[in-house]
């Protein structure tokens, strides 16, 4: 464990139970089969649009995960939370006087969480290096212009940072897991304060996100968590299964501060008041 890769007590054994509803077994078979075909799909488009411009290839990063959320039976549902500004979904403007995209900031339940943003926000997303050598996944990861962080080398961060104030510079939306690792979203991790610097070094706005992964009832889905020791595999047999899954994502008005201290814990605080305590912030809006 590092300062930038803490532990955290969430566990496959104690926090995905009990099983939601699930769905018969033809048609998770189905959605499984979909979603193999569907990142192998990925990966070779990965592999043809290495020449695209960043816009292009964010844009059709967004479409193959909408595409992909909607394959494994995942529904997603977007809010606009207390006076949301930024309009629409996609309406995350750029500080007065700054031409820097958004650094989108979340709490981080699932492998899904990635996804999620991109299909609602088309972003860089930022993940762990070792995501890069999964198999087709990795490709399909740099090919949507993922940022990877050597989260076990502290000597690597100070470029990674560099390498966020950059994208951001560029006017390339990012998002980031400041917690460092997965909960299961019934609790929530502190927010690691480095990835906040590079929002302070571009002038970039700060754009809080809280996901909730919810099932039939309205009730928070465990099960749709990526924790301690589960295995990927597992996981995404597990998500095919489950029923009316859906993915509650309230886009929070931008936080401003002076230092990466109080911005990181600004951030984090407003998406705790929806994660750890929902209310009622704003309409729904089907995306």
């Amino acid at each position: 464990m590092t300062p930038w890769a803490p532990e955290a007590p969430c566990g496959a054994a104690t926090c995905l139970t009990p099983a939601g509803p699930t769905v018969s077994g033809p048609l998770k078979a189905l959605r499984l089969a979909g979603i193999s075909l569907v990142i192998l799909i990925g990966a070779m488009l990965a592999l043809l649009t290495r020449g695209f411009g960043t816009a292009a290839r964010l844009r059709l990063a967004s479409t193959w995960s909408r595409v992909a959320l909607r394959t494994l039976g995942v529904r997603v549902e977007v809010r606009h939370g207390f006076a949301f500004l930024g309009g629409s979904a996609a309406g995350l403007r750029a500080l007065p006087g700054s031409k820097a995209a958004p650094l989108i900031v979340s709490n981080h339940v699932s492998w899904l969480d990635p996804l999620v943003m991109m299909a609602v926000l088309p972003c860089r997303p930022v993940t762990r290096r070792e995501v890069g050598n999964w198999p087709l996944i990795g490709a399909m990861a740099a090919g949507a212009g993922a940022l990877f962080i050597d989260r076990d080398r502290l000597s690597t961060l100070p470029e990674a940072v560099a390498g966020i104030t950059r994208a951001l510079g560029d006017g390339e939306a990012v998002a980031a897991f400041p917690e460092g690792i997965t909960w299961c979203g019934r609790e929530m991790g502190a927010f690691r304060r480095a990835v906040f610097q590079s929002a302070l070094d571009a002038g970039a706005p700060v754009r809080p996100v809280a996901v909730r992964y919810l099932g039939p009832d309205g009730v928070p889905a465990a099960e749709a968590a990526y924790v301690g020791d589960d295995a990927l595999v597992a996981s995404i047999r597990r998500v095919a299964g489950l029923r009316r899954l859906t993915v509650e994502v309230t886009l929070l008005p931008p936080v401003q501060a002076r230092d990466r201290r109080s911005l990181a814990w600004a951030a984090e605080s407003s998406i705790a008041s929806v994660v750890i305590a929902p209310s009622v912030h704003g309409a729904r809006v089907a995306a």
